[in-house]
């Protein structure tokens, strides 16, 4: 059966989740620039065999994608409190 635990030393707020706090930075972070990545690759892909534009407009493309995506995702500075 479950086993009964005393809950006597847990004190709500707490406990460290700095860990916590790093992993979820870390995973939102690898989502977002993977995203950026896959939406570079994409545009060139597509660009370059949907179209007759050739490859040198696909890889124009992708670069202005690419500058685009890095400003809007790139880390603001934390407002000051």
């Amino acid at each position: 059966m479950a086993d009964h635990h005393d809950d006597s030393e847990y004190v709500h707020g707490q406990m460290d989740v700095h860990q916590q706090q790093h992993s979820y930075e870390l995973f939102a972070s690898l989502t977002k620039w993977s995203s950026l990545l896959t939406a570079v690759v994409l545009v060139f892909l597509v660009i370059l065999t949907c179209t007759k534009l050739g490859w040198l407009t696909a890889v124009i493309a992708a670069v202005v994608v690419a500058a685009i995506g890095w400003t809007m995702l790139k880390k603001k500075p934390d407002a000051a409190h």
